[in-house]
């Protein structure tokens, strides 16, 4: 399966991207960093282990619910390794970073590294393009006019309203995940599907004990629906400011070059220390684009050099803070709804 660090095509020369390239290699910016991702993966298992450990301890009580807030956080942390993996982002060859991805998202999130890898592939490769890029296509929510304009039923009805059920929607996110993980295996060649499949087995039944052998069934369930749900909040709310709601490409229009495509259609959002831990530096969006096999720590340091060279080049730059991203972003899934409420 192709890494999406291939994604980072290498550029004609005289691109408009070509100069901001040789800035960051020239910094050093794209060498990884084996010893800061070794570290943060340490960390975060521990504390998976930690909460785990809690739970057991705690036992047949309903206190220990409250142990799904830490469990979805530091899963969430688990999938950002997940994802740098499948960018080429921590090791050198192809193979480790396969591994450290089916570890991370398969054993330890019970999501398919491969479905993941796939459609986020292609989300970079294109973003917000309605025809190509998978998170603006048809689903739950949709993203243009056009799209709304295609909707029965219930459908119909959720479009209306997608602005106002978007963050309750989210909460269905952890388990869709899975859901969408399964159904992907088909997909998959004989061998990436074994492999695929143990893991994700071995997931199951691992969490499946742990929760049955610490507390009563009831409890159980209830908690393990109150982690997917928090979960699956967290990770909504990274990756919903990120694109929705900036340019979406007119498929019968110019083809835009690397620069354009990946800097009008992203946001970054402002913050400290405490939004880029909760976003896993994903907040640092239009550099992200820009350089997916960048490794985490470097983006907040590349982020002067692309805005400068965005300026010179008359491209917007488009970020805000927190809340801001998400007004905008609720704001074009509400518009988009908006024929339907009229008509």
């Amino acid at each position: 399966m192709p890494q999406a660090a291939t994604l980072l095509a290498k550029p004609a020369a005289g691109s408009d991207f070509a100069p901001l390239l040789r800035q960051v290699r020239d910094q050093g910016l794209l060498e990884r960093r084996t010893g800061w991702y070794a570290r943060s993966i340490a960390v975060n298992l521990l504390a998976l282990a930690a909460t785990a450990t809690g739970i057991v301890l705690l036992g047949d009580s309903w206190w220990t619910v409250l142990l799904a807030v830490p469990a979805a956080l530091f899963w969430a942390r688990t999938a950002f390794v997940g994802h740098d993996s499948g960018h080429a982002q921590i090791t050198v060859t192809r193979r480790m970073g396969r591994l450290l991805g089916l570890l991370h998202a398969d054993l330890l999130l019970g999501m398919s590294y491969a479905w993941w890898n796939d459609k986020h592939n292609r989300h970079h490769a294109n973003p917000n393009h309605v025809d190509k890029d998978p998170d603006v296509g048809v689903g739950a929510l949709v993203w243009t006019q056009r799209q709304a304009a295609q909707r029965q039923g219930f459908s119909r009805w959720l479009t209306r309203n997608q602005a106002r059920l978007f963050f309750p929607m989210l909460l269905l996110e952890g388990i869709a995940l899975k859901v969408s993980s399964v159904r992907d295996l088909k997909r998959q060649s004989a061998g990436e599907r074994r492999t695929e499949a143990a893991l994700l087995a071995l997931h199951v039944t691992g969490y499946a004990t742990l929760l049955l052998s610490s507390m009563s069934p009831g409890k159980a369930v209830v908690f393990a629906l109150v982690h997917h749900a928090l979960f699956g909040l967290h990770l909504g709310m990274v990756f919903a400011p990120n694109h929705k709601g900036m340019e979406m490409p007119d498929p019968d229009g110019e083809r835009w070059g690397h620069l354009q495509r990946q800097v009008l259609t992203s946001r970054n959002v402002r913050g400290g220390t405490v939004t880029d831990w909760l976003m896993g530096g994903l907040n640092y969006q239009i550099e992200h684009h820009l350089f997916p096999n960048m490794p985490r720590p470097h983006l907040r340091l590349a982020r002067p050099l692309v805005r400068a060279h965005c300026r010179a080049s008359g491209l917007p730059y488009t970020e805000t803070g927190i809340v801001d991203s998400y007004r905008q972003a609720l704001h074009h899934m509400h518009d988009v709804g908006a024929p339907l409420r009229t008509g």
